[in-house]
């Protein structure tokens, strides 16, 4: 599959718009050493899905929503060196502005502050992990993001670079396009996404009509 056509664009937001990868290894790192499990494992576990989801497989006995909270402050603290990935605010320049929406794991507050210090357009459409009761590999995000763009999951491309999110997009429906900015191309292949790039140098993107054309370079 060389092109894509959809009507909406569903793009995760870090690793997928934006590098916050340093302050999210960070935070998880810390939190790891703090209660003895190993950071590189939980970094990987904790990657593309609801902070809640994590803390809760490795501490089912624990404060879950406290450490929760403890996680999140933590987070919306550390906003060093979040910036947009290469060729993000150009891609978005080429989208309409009513097409395309933000799906994060991140919670509202997590989110709003994490746009706002990488400088990227914040959408008129942003789902959080606020707003759903289920969190990627479910397919709630992208089926609520889609919906509130006015669409089916199945008139949209997902942009993701974490297999939970990937399943998510493609349990929507949707067509997914995974960036190996975050994960292998192995890792991610495993979720069976529709193509896997390097960077957005290897798309590009064009309106025609109602629809939006995604093509390999």
């Amino acid at each position: 599959m060389e092109t894509i056509r959809v009507r909406g664009v569903l793009f995760d937001l870090d690793g997928v718009l934006i590098d916050s990868t340093p302050a999210v290894e960070r935070v998880w790192h810390g939190w790891a050493l703090e209660h003895g499990f190993e950071p590189e494992a939980v970094i990987r576990q904790a990657h593309g899905r609801p902070s809640i989801s994590t803390i809760r497989e490795l501490l089912p006995d624990g404060d879950i929503w406290g450490e929760n909270a403890e996680v999140e402050r933590r987070e919306i603290e550390d906003v060093e060196g979040v910036v947009p990935l290469p060729g993000v605010l150009e891609l978005l320049r080429a989208l309409p502005q009513d097409k395309w929406a933000i799906v994060t794991s991140c919670t509202r507050d997590l989110a709003e502050v994490r746009i706002k210090a990488a400088g990227v357009p914040r959408p008129a459409v942003i789902i959080t992990s606020t707003d759903v009761t289920n969190g990627k590999p479910h397919p709630e995000p992208y089926l609520k993001g889609a919906e509130k763009l006015g669409l089916r999951g199945d008139e949209c491309v997902v942009i993701e670079d974490a297999p939970a999110g990937i399943r998510a997009g493609k349990a929507a429906g949707a067509k997914v396009i995974a960036v190996k900015t975050t994960m292998t191309e192995k890792e991610l292949r495993q979720a069976d996404p529709d193509w896997v790039v390097e960077d957005y140098s290897q798309v590009e993107v064009v309106r025609e009509g109602a629809e939006v054309v995604f093509r390999r370079r």
